[in-house]
């Protein structure tokens, strides 16, 4: 309401000021614009949910491994893959080690982040994709120890939470260092440039032949510059001397060859036609149950534990996502009656390739790599033992 007439307050030049505005409070701040009020204890605390590198801000609560995978499949495998391997051209979230050095890297939590924070910060803050901050504490870090199991960081029992949050070593966390650029480029580059005698003399330190090479990857520009000027020199040198590049050393050795053919052919004519001997046929040999190594068995079931989402084997094994896996070591590749399998695999066998120790090792370190087009979506085992004792519990399930 806004009061009128003789009602009104004046100000000092006379004019009726609105109660309303007379009314409201003064800034909160001295100095201030009047705009706004002090946060509430509570508004801070909804806002303050940052956590950052050494734990600080870090979430009361816990997740393992297990809860954390049935809630990623249900609450982020739509856009990031059961095995966070990414759906479409959503980010990949596993996997990409070995990669950011090359032409073109793979940047994953496992591969690319420094920081475990920055895992439970964003997913806290942020995920999932149109319903942010839904999870609960207990739920982010589930989440975030099953994406460090699908990265092969924790094993499959690991649990997350503020006393064990130290204990995970991100692999890149020396990948990354503290801009310098304002103390060291910016002073080089805010000085006044040099217009007109810079130097005392001018001398030529590059050619265009010997462009495509890196400044401080030991190579020597004196001698890469040597070479150019010998490279250009070479036909001016040879047409000197009768417009050829014959050397002497190659002339002799042409002429020794021609005075050995004669011998050669003879030598030939004089050996009798022999029949091609018959290439060894090569069997994979599958070892017996008994003769395995059952410490190695063992280990081999712990780690079967990522494949038993979608395989199964043993007694009473049936097919799931996956095929049933009894007896694969040493059957034929895509033989599974009744299963689709993806094309590229129905190739393989009926080119009459079987999963032999090598193929099977080769396909679980990089499905998608060794057998492209495959509909598998596990990113593949980092480990040679995790490969050789998963194999060794394959073959203790012959039947």
């Amino acid at each position: 309401m806004v009061a009128t007439g003789g009602d009104a307050p004046a100000n000092a030049a006379g004019a009726v000021v609105p109660v309303a505005f007379e009314e409201q409070p003064a800034p909160s701040r001295p100095g201030g614009y009047g705009l706004g009020r002090e946060a509430l204890p509570e508004e801070i605390a909804a806002w303050d949910i940052d956590v950052r590198p050494d734990g600080q801000g870090l979430p009361e609560g816990s997740g393992d491994v297990w809860t954390g995978e049935e809630l990623f499949v249900e609450r982020c495998a739509v856009c990031h893959g059961d095995f966070g391997e990414g759906a479409g051209r959503w980010p990949q979230l596993a996997g990409g080690f070995g990669t950011l050095d090359g032409d073109d890297p793979v940047k994953t939590v496992g591969s690319f982040w420094p920081y475990l924070s920055t895992a439970i910060d964003y997913i806290h803050r942020a995920m999932p994709f149109g319903d942010a901050q839904s999870l609960t504490a207990d739920e982010t870090y589930a989440i975030t120890a099953y994406i460090l199991h699908l990265n092969d960081l924790v094993d499959d029992d690991f649990v997350l939470s503020p006393e064990t949050f130290a204990s995970v070593q991100m692999p890149n966390a020396d990948g990354f260092f503290e801009d310098d650029r304002d103390e060291v480029e910016l002073v080089e580059f805010s000085r006044e440039p040099c217009m007109e005698n810079c130097k005392e003399s001018v001398e030529i330190t590059m050619r265009a032949t010997v462009l495509d090479v890196t400044p401080g990857d030991g190579f020597d520009v004196a001698d890469a510059a040597d070479a150019a000027v010998a490279v250009a020199e070479e036909p001016a040198m040879a047409e000197a001397v009768g417009g050829t590049n014959t050397t002497e050393a190659e002339a002799a050795q042409a002429e020794t060859t021609e005075a050995a053919a004669p011998d050669a052919t003879a030598e030939m004519a004089a050996v009798p036609d022999e029949a091609p001997a018959a290439e060894p046929v090569m069997t994979e040999a599958v070892p017996e149950a008994d003769a395995l190594d059952m410490a190695l068995v063992a280990a081999g079931e712990q780690v079967f534990r990522r494949c038993s989402a979608c395989h199964e084997v043993g007694e009473g094994a049936r097919t799931r996502t996956g095929p049933v896996l009894n007896g694969v070591v040493g059957a034929p590749i895509a033989s599974e009656e009744g299963f689709r399998y993806s094309r590229v695999l129905e190739e393989a066998g009926e080119a009459g390739r079987v999963w032999s120790v090598e193929e099977l090792s080769a396909y679980l370190a990089n499905p998608r790599g060794y057998m492209p087009g495959t509909k598998m979506a596990f990113q593949g085992l980092r480990s040679d033992d995790e490969i050789a004792a998963v194999i060794a519990f394959l073959q203790s399930h012959p039947e």
